[in-house]
């Protein structure tokens, strides 16, 4: 069974998104033999450790190639963390990987501190989008057409996320925007927030990313953003520690490997939004998406 490993939570700053990065597994797997290249059943129980940050996206992402890996078995760890610690962790090899880095302009500044010192393995997931979102019967298209909609108040997620610097950023870019602000909350309350004020047909301004279960749940639009405040289309990448190739080079083959689309994960986060543990949304989509995951598997001995 998957594991989730909360030793150091106490280096969350307090996000709701956040996953915890415990020890990887190289002394483990010195202590029993190495690498994994010979094991009868490819994972053989090695240990993997997959650090995430707890955006609904990564949630669905990381349970899903841990089921995956599982499946092939490893003993995996999925470790919720802060943006910053999720980089640091995969850089220092304490953790052995992550799916979930956001490029170019997300985690831009991880990527600066962080990338020379991970294995990118390039993107898992294209047509990534940050920008601000309203629901589709609000009378505004543009973010250079906003007045006065929802007491000049954009509703965040957690302070030092992207998407809150380049709404942030906004505020500073487009003259109408005087006099908001951006209110900084969780991903959770800002998903609150926006079911809310739909039931009541009010005006809500969130800042919103794609894929999210709220775009399958709501009939939301992005605002138009002329001064390109969010900058252009993202990717989802994968990012692992050095060394891991070498040391589990199977696993590193799945990671390597990992490819979805948006309409994928959106389902995966939908099931889980309705009722369905991460885990079980995971292994529901495993079973119902077997094509898929061979692919993931090709060359895996």
């Amino acid at each position: 069974m998957i594991k989730f490993n909360w030793k150091r939570l106490g280096l969350v700053t307090g996000l709701s998104l956040s996953l915890v990065a415990a020890g990887c597994g190289s002394d483990d797997e010195s202590s029993d033999g190495g690498s994994e290249e010979g094991s009868a059943s490819v994972g053989d129980g090695k240990e993997v450790e997959l650090a995430y940050v707890e955006w609904d996206s990564e949630v669905a992402s990381t349970n899903v190639i841990g089921k995956v890996l599982e499946d092939q078995g490893y003993d995996v760890t999925l470790t919720p963390l802060d943006n910053a610690v999720m980089w640091e962790a995969v850089a220092n090899g304490e953790a052995d990987g992550m799916v979930a880095a956001w490029l170019p302009a997300t985690h831009k500044g991880q990527f600066e501190e962080y990338g020379d010192q991970v294995v990118e393995l390039g993107t898992n997931l294209e047509g990534a989008k940050i920008g601000l979102v309203v629901p589709e019967y609000m009378d505004v298209n543009s973010i250079a057409d906003l007045d006065q909609e929802a007491d000049k108040t954009i509703t965040g997620i957690e302070p030092g996320a992207g998407v809150v610097g380049a709404a942030e950023q906004a505020l500073e870019d487009y003259d109408n925007l005087e006099g908001w602000e951006v209110q900084t909350s969780s991903s959770g309350a800002m998903a609150t927030e926006l079911g809310n004020a739909i039931e009541n047909e009010e005006d809500v301004i969130v800042t919103g990313w794609t894929p999210h279960w709220k775009f399958q749940a709501y009939d939301l639009k992005y605002l138009e953003d002329p001064e390109g405040s969010f900058g252009e289309a993202e990717t989802i990448d994968t990012m692992v520690r050095e060394g891991l190739e070498e040391d589990l080079p199977n696993a590193y083959k799945i990671l390597d490997q990992f490819n979805w689309t948006t309409d994928d994960m959106e389902s995966v986060m939908l099931d889980i939004y309705n009722g369905a543990s991460p885990e079980e949304a995971a292994a529901t989509w495993v079973e119902d998406n077997q094509d898929k995951v061979d692919e993931w598997l090709n060359g895996v001995e």
